[in-house]
């Protein structure tokens, strides 16, 4: 089995170098050439030096004098091949760098663009840690043998002329060499053998480092405030740990077989000396040739050595291959069309579901044991073994639509509710729409499947059945540029970058300019808080906005989505850290169309005005000030539409409806009293100060 895993191992890695080549012939061949200049040269020295001893040596020692013409020449000789080896070994090294960073800087955009064009759906399967280190330090894996791969391929041609000159010297000391050199290689594959299974287990351990470190620092928030930090620190210590262990086994296998890799050449050495005195007292050679066939061998041991690195680099290339490939082959990708919609002067747009019917695939395990019999494995283009990646396009968006799914379904993601292949059902055939110029609320229970409407409304994942249109046009036959253009999602948990405001909300799309930012913020009633600060526009928030308030961030992200001057926005909760009063304003006048240009801008500039912004809104809604302000209602329940009316109409006639909205208020007109309780205390508590 350890022989089968070893040449499977070899095989493979030779197939992920010989993709390298294909990539990058042109460097490669450069390199080659360097390091088979170095080769060749290496081979010449040994003859000079045989040459130098047995020509000018000890001719100047029996005859107790130097001719200095001789020396002269000797010198000349020395310097030249010197100078021969330092191009050779120069062009190896620059070539052999370039190559390995261009194939790593590709990769990583590989990479990257894999997870862009990747549905969100795919990316609620991975750990980010684990696609942080996929990116990084597996393709850093990938191609970590191509810097000694040059070296290597110009070995090889340097041994079979080195052999070739050995037995055109003397075969006997040419018998020496082709005994050594098979020692050479077998040792190398017993080492790398050995190695792979270790390689592979500190590549996985990689990225369940980087995954935990990831998710606790991106939770510091939960891990401060639930007292957690001495058990995350204990859970990435054992990890940590366990890569400690996993390094210190390679580093072990290492310490062992480099001495016998450094030394089994100099035994070589020192068997041609001693079969070579026999010879030379035989007069079957000269001191010259004797010398040279000495000279080469030491010479060769450092060289040969590269094919060692290779080998044993050979794991860790295939272990990171294989979790690149994870990436880049995933399938799940949603092709976009070739319509462009009209913005018809900016008219609202008009959002259609027809009979829509979606359900996600459950989250399998994503092993990462790849390199050595983990996971199916495929063929890509090129021929090398890649994991087959299970994920399908239609994994659901919201993981809490998804569990209170799967409850529905039957007991659990194991239950009896699942349909055929698996797939457990979110949304039945749901049909609404959302005119143009209104304004749509989506009210439901938790788990009712409304984020999973608001993902497909805005195409981020496709339903199983049924259409979505945008102005009578199936939104998968649109391009994304038309499909962005056309729709904007504000989403529940609001993300804002590490940047300025002005970049933040203007995200260098053309033609948004600072009149533009200003009116969105106008809109989102973001223009006074942002007025005051230091910078204005030009203000850092921190990273995810950490200098802002949680209604700040929400308000800055609708600001985002305004600048682009939608035709259809679809708000997620999105103002739910929003003061009541502030949501009102800002949802009254998006469904007036209100452009807010036609009065003075808040940064006091005397910008001219704006023309209006007129949208479509769909909102996920659960205040009634909120819902009371929308043209229609739409209540789903279990992923089905069960009612749709105005607000007054639902309240009357729906049960479900009621109770829900009723729920709603008192909580908030509970959070309300604790607001007031809590602003008097510290009133009073200031009085008593004073």
């Amino acid at each position: 089995m350890a022989s089968k895993t070893s040449r499977d191992v070899l095989s493979r890695g030779m197939r992920v170098l010989g993709r390298a080549i294909r990539e990058e012939p042109r460097i490669f061949a450069i390199s080659v050439s360097g390091s088979v200049l170095f080769g060749l040269v290496t081979i010449a020295s040994a003859y000079v030096v045989g040459a130098i001893v047995g020509d000018v040596v000890v001719p100047a020692i029996t005859d107790r004098r130097a001719d200095a013409a001789l020396v002269a020449l000797a010198a000349a000789a020395l310097v030249g091949v010197s100078l021969l080896k330092v191009l050779g070994v120069f062009g190896r090294r620059i070539a052999a760098g370039y190559m390995q960073y261009r194939l790593q800087a590709t990769y990583r955009r590989r990479v990257t663009r894999r997870y862009l064009d990747l549905p969100l759906a795919w990316h609620h399967r991975h750990a980010t840690g684990t696609l942080l280190s996929n990116a990084n330090s597996d393709v850093e894996a990938t191609w970590y043998p191509i810097a000694p791969l040059p070296f290597a391929v110009g070995t090889l041609v340097m041994l079979v002329a080195a052999i070739g000159s050995l037995f055109f010297t003397d075969w006997v000391l040419a018998m020496v060499g082709v005994a050594i050199f098979p020692a050479l290689f077998a040792l190398n594959v017993v080492y790398s053998r050995r190695m792979a299974p270790r390689q592979a287990r500190a590549q996985q351990l990689r990225g369940e480092v980087s995954a935990i470190a990831h998710e606790s620092f991106d939770g510091a928030l939960v891990v401060k405030t639930m007292g957690r930090e001495a058990q995350e620190t204990a859970r990435f210590g054992d990890r940590a740990a366990e890569l400690r262990d996993a390094l210190i086994a390679v580093g072990r296998l290492r310490g062992v077989f480099d001495p016998m890799l450094d030394t089994l050449p100099s035994l070589g050495t020192l068997a041609v000396l001693l079969v070579g005195a026999l010879r030379l007292r035989q007069g079957a050679v000269t001191v010259t040739e004797l010398v040279s066939v000495a000279f080469l061998f030491t010479v060769l041991a450092f060289p040969v050595r590269a094919i060692g690195w290779v080998l044993a680099e050979l794991p860790r290339s295939v272990a990171g291959w294989d979790r690149v490939q994870r990436v880049l082959t995933a399938t799940g990708d949603m092709p976009y069309g070739q319509t462009v919609l009209d913005r018809r002067g900016d008219a609202p747009a008009t959002l259609v579901f027809d009979r829509v019917e979606f359900g996600y695939d459950p989250p399998e395990s994503d092993d990462e044991s790849a390199a050595l019999g983990g996971p199916p494995t495929a063929t890509d283009p090129d021929g090398v073994d890649v994991p087959a990646d299970p994920v399908g396009v239609d994994l659901l968006a919201d993981p809490d639509d998804a569990t209170a799914a799967a409850e529905r379904a039957g007991d659990g993601p194991a239950g009896p509710g699942r349909r055929p292949g698996g797939r457990v059902p979110v949304l039945r055939d749901v049909s609404f729409t959302v005119p143009a110029g209104r304004t749509v609320a989506l009210v439901g229970p938790t788990g009712s499947g409304k984020s999973t409407i608001v993902s497909l409304g805005v195409r981020l994942v496709d339903p199983q059945s049924g259409t979505i249109s945008l102005d009578g046009t199936d939104v998968r036959s649109l391009t994304a540029a038309s499909l962005t253009d056309t729709v904007a999602l504000v989403a529940q948990v609001p993300f804002v970058f590490d940047d300025t405001v002005r970049a933040n909300i203007a995200l260098d799309r053309p033609g948004i300019t600072d009149d533009d930012v200003w009116a969105a913020l106008r809109l989102a009633e973001a223009d006074g808080f942002i007025a005051a600060l230091p910078d204005g526009l030009d203000t850092a928030v921190g990273e995810r906005g950490t200098s802002l308030s949680g209604g700040q961030r929400q308000r800055l992200t609708l600001a985002r989505a305004l600048a682009g001057r939608p035709r259809l926005l679809v708000l997620d909760d999105a103002t739910s850290a929003v003061d009541p009063r502030v949501e009102a304003a800002i949802l009254a006048a998006l469904s007036r169309g209100a452009a807010a240009g036609t009065e003075e801008p808040a940064d006091g500039t005397g910008n001219p005005p704006t023309r209006p912004m007129a949208s479509s809104i769909l909102v996920v809604a659960y205040r009634r000030a909120t819902i009371a302000l929308a043209d229609e209602v739409i209540y789903v329940e279990q992923g089905r539409v069960i009612a749709r009316g105005t607000h007054p109409e639902l309240l009357a006639t729906v049960p479900g409806y009621a109770d829900l909205v009723t729920a709603y208020e008192k909580a908030e007109a509970e959070r309300e009293r604790e607001k007031a309780y809590v602003k008097e205390s510290d009133d009073d508590v200031s009085e008593v100060k004073a």
